[in-house]
């Protein structure tokens, strides 16, 4: 049935048929191909005769499902799944089917990862310093925006599948790769120097609790900043060590650091357990933990050995070793501090328990400055202002200044780690069930642990040992070890492996999210880390993470380095929180989460929330972190690959973008907010490029109002035949624009004819409030030939368009000689002629040109035209007065033109031009008409060389005038063509004055050829061959009586206009002046051309401009 229809189209048609579609066709559809057979054959039976031509670009149904069931997450950091199903490497490596579920994909990799060093090194020196409360209220504003984070990112990662790649991958699939890009690179170097900090407490745990003489740098016996020093340099050795013995363990297979990280995750769990225990263990049993204070100051452990001035032996009083160490001498009778002499030694219990009513103590912050007494409360002290600070290394001390936003840096890190679960997503067996029960479920767990331990740790322990960072006031015990039971060692050893599994995690995680990020190609510079070993480990990756993770090494304190990597995790966070708003407020259809209890509001909570606790943390940080982001941003938008995924941030530009086109339609825009809003008509060759690339140029020097700009293009044709050639015009379009640096939009239209294509331009280009109010189109070149007649048509009709539709219009002339965008002009002026005022332009567009670095140099000349009844003087003051309230910087002058009579050549030249029209309209005649006509004007023309008698010229005028109304009625341009004859021998062209065969050179046959030329004009006008023949022509005057007055009185004008101009604009670099309205009527548009020419005659640039009706510059502010 189908090669039967197929067989009667082609005998019907035949191959030469003509019409929308192609010549040939082999088959009904347009998609046809040759192998209509097979692909019968292959779908036959399946019912799908209709749609086997579309099989190729619409699969089947059960195809489309089949695949869609088969599919897996692929690698993390590939790229979008569509793009890799085309890969035959892809397809033929097999991806292991998912195997976790809720609690060991995602549940436990977020708690090992949420739960590590600050709950152990810092949660109890937070509670000292912050207090209870305080410190509560830090705890719920992290937690709270862990858990609005982890709300949002449920909806981003229910919302389809989620390949392998984490919160990266949803970040960038929401916000575009701008965002994406910015945002990974932040989340990559907040995962990286969160490994510096867990290997920096890592070594604290190692040579502070663990084994102290293993230092490096010995700080026996130093004191202040000689023992700082020396601890940091240890934290440096001993890091780099572990750094470097972290970064092998990975590259020598990830297997090894998944395989321990239940181990690691077991040792958390014991050791929070081991704290529980000990905190109900001190409700009935309070541990012996005695601290030392002197008045109230906490005394360093090390520096005694009984908590006592003098001790009795016997019936003698000894002193004991902490009396030699604030005395100079062993003896009672010594000379000892003041501060000593004064205050009485006490030793107080540094756990009392959690009954022991200790918790109205800690309630509040007891902020301190750095190197200040960590002092006990409740206690009186005497103590001497004016009296020297001594002996101050006996006391414990303040390592740091400590107020409220440092401590919510230091403390935020402990709350992040929250997308492990997302970041597994590949390996769930239903990630989005899994992610947000288990992400959400791990919050709740860890967020409970850390306020109860704020709680807990304030109802057990006194305020002293709690803002002892290091223990020294309790012989250097790990501070929530000695709460923990059965064993401090439980808290030591399991905060150590914590660490250390931590740590590793971070080295495993970052690489890959980087190796995601340069695999996505967004960022050039970044590319060669994509690859890696050939089992896929991103080996480079590695490289750079293990060299940025050295330089928080090299920072050495675990204080100084928390707030830096909660500056990129807040961040990463925020960004996440606003991905979800937008796409909720954008209500975009593909937004369509499974998991339902998010809300917008919640949100942009998360948000604020997220950004408040940036500059809480550090202000500075915070502007690194931002800067750091904006400049990746920026550099993905100028040099990265352009990437359509969807986006938020698309979503909320379309959205923006209808918002102002409807405000835009609610009236015109006021004189203030006017600029040219451009469109710029671009004429092709037959390669479909760009015949006149300057015209971009112009463009873009006109572009300092940065309006809109359209440059158009026409194909002549139908579209279904020449869709093809319009798409490699608007490639050439685009190309062009972006080599000129032109901001806008391109639109090519397809039409039956170049006239009505342009029309369509002009009528329906741009987009409701958002359209052009301009129209930039070059003046026609080589006019006067006759082959070219249709520009001309074509290009008096975009002049009457423009008019109609009250658009400005700006006619550069010679627009070759105009300045590209690299020359610059270092001198020179722009001239305006401002002969009418027509709304403006004539002001506004040089100002324009000169922001421009072309045109910045020259300056602003504006003439106008006094009349014999016009005060030139007082013209001169009044548009310097006009121009001062324009805020406008010009030169002005007054020329003034007198009345004076119309001259041969004027006459002679308006006769010229009539017989050229005359010429021209023969191309609408029929083939006898032509030849009549042609024959009636050759014998005007010589009859006028040989000075005949006038009544000879009426009758041959009446018969042209006969023909030229009587084929009054347009035909198509496509009927319109002026044949060149066998025999006629072409004659050197120029735009100037006709040639007409006389009719010995013609058969009555053959068709004729007209050009013109030079020489014939010097024939046929004795002026310009020699002026002093001036005096002979006045013999003709009987011609000149049967010439339109009109038309003389045009050309005079032009005429005369035109030697003003050349006299005073000559050197100009370009001049700008009122370009005369078309014809009314038709039938003198050949004149009009004619009337342009002479007036702009013997200048260089010229810049024809007709305003659009309304005022477009304006005195007010």
């Amino acid at each position: 049935m189908l090669n039967n229809l197929t067989e009667c189209e082609e005998g019907d048609g035949g191959p030469n048929s003509q019409g929308d579609a192609t010549s040939k066709e082999s088959s009904p559809f347009i998609n046809s191909s040759t192998s209509d057979v097979e692909k019968s054959q292959q779908y036959d039976g399946k019912n799908m005769a209709l749609f086997e031509e579309e099989m190729d670009t619409s699969p089947m149904v059960s195809s489309l499902l089949s695949s869609l069931a088969n599919y897996s997450n692929l690698t993390q950091g590939s790229k979008e799944h569509e793009e890799a199903e085309n890969n035959e490497e892809a397809r033929k490596k097999t991806v292991q089917a998912p195997r976790m579920g809720t609690i060991m994909g995602v549940y436990l990799p977020c708690m090992q990862n949420i739960l590590g060093v600050i709950l152990f090194l810092r949660m109890t020196w937070l509670v000292g310093v912050g207090g209870v409360l305080g410190t509560f209220a830090i705890v719920f504003m992290c937690c709270s925006t862990t858990m609005l984070t982890a709300i949002s990112m449920s909806a981003i990662a229910t919302n389809g599948v989620v390949p392998a790649g984490g919160s990266y991958y949803m970040i960038s699939r929401s916000l575009g790769p701008e965002f994406g890009g910015a945002v990974g690179i932040c989340f990559y170097l907040g995962t990286t120097f969160a490994g510096a900090m867990y290997i920096l407490g890592c070594i604290e745990i190692l040579l502070i609790y663990i084994v102290p003489p293993a230092a490096i740098f010995k700080m026996e016996g130093l004191e202040g900043s000689e023992a700082e020093a020396a601890l940091l340099n240890n934290m440096r050795v001993y890091g780099t060590i572990v750094l470097s013995l972290m970064s092998l363990v990975v590259f020598v297979g990830v297997k090894y650091v998944n395989k321990l990280a239940l181990v690691f995750l077991a040792c958390v769990i014991l050791s929070i357990l081991a704290v529980y225990a000990g905190v109900i263990k001190t409700s009935f049993d309070p541990p012996e933990f005695p601290v030392c204070v002197l008045g109230n100051r906490t005394l360093l452990s090390k520096g005694f050995d009984i908590c006592a001035k003098t001790i009795e032996q016997g019936n003698v009083t000894v002193t004991t070793r902490l009396w030699r160490s604030f005395c100079d001498s062993e003896f009672l009778n010594a000379t000892c501090d003041d501060y000593f002499i004064n205050n009485n030694v006490s030793q107080i219990q540094g756990i009392p328990g959690v009954t022991s009513g200790i918790l109205a103590e800690n309630l509040f912050s007891m902020f301190a400055e750095k190197n200040s007494f960590i002092e006990k409360r409740g206690i009186s002290a005497v103590l001497d202002p004016e009296a020297p600070l001594t002996n101050t290394n006996r006391y414990v001390l303040a390592d740091i200044t400590s107020f409220f936003t440092l401590l919510v840096g230091i403390y935020f890190p402990s709350v992040t780690g929250i997308m492990a679960g997302s970041n597994r997503s590949g390996d769930l067996q239903d990630a989005q069930k899994s992610i947000p029960i288990g992400t959400i479920l791990a919050i709740t767990t860890t967020s409970f642990i850390y306020m109860s331990s704020v709680i807990l740790f304030g109802a057990c322990v006194d305020g002293v040992v709690l803002r002892d960072k290091f223990g020294e006031g309790v012989n250097g015990n790990l501070v929530i070890g000695t709460l923990a039971w059965p064993s401090p060692w439980v808290i030591v050893f399991g905060s150590f492996f914590s660490t250390c599994g931590a740590g590793l995690q971070s080295l495993t995680g970052a690489p890959r999210l980087l190796q995601a990020i340069s695999r996505d190609g967004i960022i050039p510079f970044l590319r060669v880390f994509g690859h890696g070993k050939a089992n896929g480990e991103p080996t480079w990756a590695l490289l750079l993470t293990a060299c940025i993770c050295e330089i928080g090494i090299l920072i050495a304190s675990l204080d100084s380095v928390a707030p830096i990597l909660s500056m990129f995790f807040l961040m990463c966070y925020m960004f996440v929180n606003l991905a979800c708003a937008l796409q909720t407020l954008l209500r975009t259809p593909n937004w369509r989460p499974r998991f339902k209890f998010y809300h917008w509001a919640l949100s942009l909570l998360g948000m604020s929330l997220c950004l408040t606790l940036m500059f809480l943390c550090s202000w500075y940080y915070a502007i690194i972190a931002m800067g750091i982001a904006g400049c990746i941003y920026k550099y993905i938008e100028f040099c990265g690959a352009e990437k359509e995924w969807g986006d938020g941030i698309r979503g909320i530009s379309l959205s923006a973008a209808r918002y102002a086109l409807m405000r835009l339609e609610e009236g015109p825009p006021h004189t203030k907010n006017w600029r040219p809003q451009i469109l710029v008509l671009m004429g092709l060759d037959g390669e479909q490029n760009v015949e006149q690339p300057r015209l971009l140029s112009l463009t873009n020097q006109l572009k300092a109002g940065k309006g809109l700009t359209i440059v158009g293009a026409c194909v002549e044709g139908t579209y279904l035949n020449n869709q093809p050639q319009a798409q490699k015009a608007d490639q050439s379009l685009r190309k062009l624009m972006e080599i000129e640096k032109v901001k806008g939009f391109s639109q090519v239209v397809i039409s039956s004819n170049l006239r009505d294509a342009t029309s369509h331009l002009i009528q329906a280009g741009g987009l409701g409030g958002l359209r052009h109010n301009a129209v930039l189109v070059s003046f026609p070149k080589n006019w006067k030939q006759a082959e070219e007649h249709h520009r001309c048509r074509n290009f008096i009709e975009i002049v009457r368009e423009t008019t109609a539709a009250q658009l400005a219009l700006m006619v550069p002339k010679n627009i070759s000689a105009y300045p590209s965008n690299g020359e610059r002009f270092t001198e020179g002026y722009i001239d305006v002629w401002w002969i009418v005022h027509d709304g403006g332009m004539l002001m506004l567009l040089p100002f324009l040109l000169r922001q421009h670095k072309v045109w910045r140099k020259c300056k602003m000349r504006i003439f106008t035209v006094a009349q014999m009844d016009d005060n030139s003087i007082q013209m001169k003051k009044d548009l310097m007065t006009f121009l001062y309230h324009l805020r406008f910087d010009a030169e002005v002058e007054v020329v003034e033109m007198h009345d004076s009579d119309i001259s041969a050549y004027t006459y002679e030249k308006t006769l010229v031009m009539e017989q050229r029209s005359k010429i021209l309209k023969e191309m609408h005649l029929t083939k006898n008409e032509r030849e009549r006509e042609i024959q009636s004007i050759t014998d005007v023309s010589r009859g006028s060389i040989r000075r005949k008698n006038p009544s000879n010229l009426h009758p041959q005028r009446s018969i042209a005038e006969e023909s030229v109304t009587g084929s009054g009625e347009e035909k198509p341009e496509e009927e319109v063509q002026l044949i060149q004859g066998k025999n006629a021998t072409p004659t050197p062209t120029s735009p100037t004055s006709p040639t007409v065969p006389t009719p010995a050179a013609m058969s009555p046959g053959e068709e004729v050829q007209m050009t013109w030329t030079d020489e014939t004009e010097k024939t046929n006008n004795p002026a310009v061959a020699n002026p002093e023949n001036i005096k002979d022509m006045f013999n003709m005057k009987p011609e000149w009586e049967n010439l339109n007055q009109s038309n003389v009185r045009r050309m005079h004008h032009a005429q005369k206009l035109n030697e003003v101009i050349v006299k005073k604009s000559q050197e100009a670099k370009l001049v700008l002046l009122n370009m005369p309205g078309p014809p009314r009527n038709r039938t003198g548009e050949e004149n009009y051309m004619e009337f342009l020419e002479v007036l702009t005659e013997g200048l260089n640039r010229v810049l024809l401009v007709r305003g659009g009706g309304r005022e477009v510059i304006t005195i007010y502010s």
